[in-house]
């Protein structure tokens, strides 16, 4: 039911606004908070590099199925049902996350998240819609901004914290728990303040469509993520050639399902239109490398350098802080269009550039101030970037088609980001092995003038640096993170050899071979890291120039459909 100037605003509207802003509080915390815990999560339950990617991938490529049609459950169901549904069905998955006693159980939650939070999510804008009367609907939404600004700089501080502070012995289990209260407490506040709405909306849900939709998605994220731990085969590929083929058949169903005069789940002419086309690109490759780079950043801090989990989330909050004011400075110069996208992507490229050569010329022992300039420009293109992006691609779509554009580009938004977790995830920890054997091999010389300063044999010199380089090769890429690669094992044992040879000197060789060792783990990351970093360089100059192809301006205000305001576009997350 839409406002009039005669009909009363609803009583309880600010406090229902609360409820749906705790939803949203849920959901980005949830989208921030694995990156932070994954490599402490991979210690305690196991799991191979690809389970630190699907902890992303998985509660983000659900989170973009289930929004396809979760909006439209809300209209046939109603929308406080479909809240409240996904409200408890996002608590009862934290608790499963929370008691996860496998890498296996704990994607799956993940997974269950993704899905319960597609469906709550959407339900909030529409009723703020039927709350509140047309001179407050626009202060109502621009609540979520410093909501979404504060979960940004807060939820990996937080997360690090949880993990850290092993509150009642939970360890990184409490950054899943906490939702429980919260959760909670959206539940039954919502019950007691949220509209009842019937639903009873005529159109009716494209379940084939939406199968058709997962199927392509998964397809393409499942061999991206385990394709180099599964060593490339051949069926891989197939995998990846059959998604191309399922989203034809997509696209074939869903222009036959609209000319049978039945609800498409994506209007067919949309990606007729070259700017809203474009737009889903830039909004893949954009997210992709975004939340790509934001989860190989956290791994690299921790796993590279040695952060601990609050040190590394603390070291991201000039990133969260450069998104806040990137979003404040778009508002100022939003009347110049798509030139501030493309302005937002140039210096968003020239922060991730800055944070490669900071650890190029800081090294292995860069502290979190030194990357603090990098982060900040970061965070402040990309604030600039995504403030306008969604307004000005759906500005090029016909008023009736809005709806399902949005809902749409919402989803590419998940999707992009299930991605890039898969594709960088993969080209970091691709790179790992490699690049930790090549400094092994860089540092043999300097270990074996230490060796033989210690009386330790050539051949046991020889032996021991082989070793090194294999060990540090095998644990960088083994599929078990918990495991002992046999090559570490015979490093093991060849350096004990060699110390019991000369017991006066074995504390001097395994000093050499613990500071090689570790030496060339961080160089080796570091090398990782530093060209992940120009990857998502050139994902940013891909965005750039595919921006060209956007419409120059958003639609104006008076543009929208019935002569109102036109609704505005919220990420799913930040």
């Amino acid at each position: 039911m839409s406002h009039t100037d005669a009909a009363p605003a609803y009583r309880w509207r600010w406090a229902a606004l609360i409820v749906i802003l705790a939803g949203e509080i849920m959901d980005m915390l949830d989208a921030l908070i694995t990156a932070i815990a994954a490599p402490t999560i991979r210690a305690d339950l196991g799991g191979s590099a690809g389970t630190v990617q699907w902890l992303t991938a998985g509660y983000t490529l659900a989170m973009a199925i289930g929004l396809i049609t979760g909006g439209r459950l809300g209209d046939l169901y109603g929308r406080r049902r479909m809240f409240l549904v996904g409200a408890a069905g996002f608590t009862a998955a934290s608790l499963l996350c929370g008691l996860a006693q496998s890498p296996g159980m704990l994607v799956g939650s993940r997974v269950a998240q993704g899905l319960f939070g597609a469906l709550m999510l959407p339900q909030g804008l529409g009723m703020i819609k039927r709350m509140f009367p047309p001179k407050e609907v626009g202060t109502a939404f621009a609540a979520f901004g410093p909501v979404m600004g504060l979960s940004s700089v807060g939820g990996p501080v937080l997360a690090g914290w949880l993990t850290g502070a092993d509150l009642f012995g939970t360890g990184w289990r409490m950054i899943f728990l906490i939702n429980l209260p919260l959760g909670l407490a959206a539940v039954l506040a919502g019950l007691r303040y949220l509209p009842r709405d019937g639903g009873g909306d005529t159109t009716r849900l494209d379940l084939p469509g939406a199968a058709l939709a997962a199927l392509g998605a998964g397809l393409l994220v499942y061999p991206l993520v385990q394709g180099r731990e599964l060593d490339w085969p051949a069926w891989i590929f197939a995998l990846l050639a059959l998604s191309v083929a399922v989203f034809g058949v997509f696209s074939w169903y869903e222009t036959r399902r609209q000319r049978a005069g039945r609800d498409p789940l994506v209007i067919p002419g949309l990606f007729r239109k070259r700017g809203f086309t474009a737009g889903l690109l830039v909004g893949v490759v954009f997210f992709a490398g975004m939340t790509g780079f934001a989860l190989v950043f956290s791994l690299y801090l921790q796993m590279g350098l040695g952060y601990s989990p609050l040190k590394a989330g603390l070291s991201q909050v000039p990133w969260s802080l450069g998104i806040i004011a990137g979003f404040g400075v778009a508002q100022a110069v939003q009347r110049f269009g798509r030139p501030v996208i493309h302005g937002g992507t140039a210096i968003m490229a020239a922060g991730v550039a800055a944070v490669a050569l900071t650890l190029n010329i800081a090294g292995t022992g860069v502290g979190p101030w030194q990357l603090t300039p990098a982060l900040l420009v970061c965070g402040i293109g990309m604030g600039l970037l995504m403030a306008p992006f969604f307004d000005i691609v759906v500005s090029g779509v016909e008023p009736h088609e809005t709806g399902s554009a949005s809902g749409t580009l919402t989803a590419v938004q998940q999707f992009g980001s299930a991605l890039g977790a898969a594709v960088l995830g993969t080209v970091f920890f691709g790179l790992l092995g490699g690049q930790v054997a090549t400094e092994a091999e860089h540092a043999a010389p300097a270990l074996r003038d230490r060796l033989a300063a210690a009386s330790v044999a050539a051949p046991q010199r020889d032996l021991i640096v082989d070793d090194l380089r294999a060990c540090g090769r095998d644990r960088a890429s083994a599929e078990d993170g918990a495991g002992v690669p046999e090559s570490c094992v015979r490093l093991e044992r060849d350096v004990t050899a060699a110390a019991s040879a000369a017991p006066a000197s074995a504390p001097a060789v395994r000093q050499a071979v613990g500071t090689a060792a570790e030496r060339s783990a961080k160089e080796g990351f570091s090398d990782a890291m530093t060209v992940t970093l120009w990857v998502v360089v050139g994902m940013l100059g891909l965005t750039f120039l595919v921006t060209f192809l956007l419409p120059r301006h958003a639609r104006p205000q008076e543009d929208a459909p019935g002569g109102g305001t036109a609704d505005p576009v919220v990420p799913a997350t930040a």
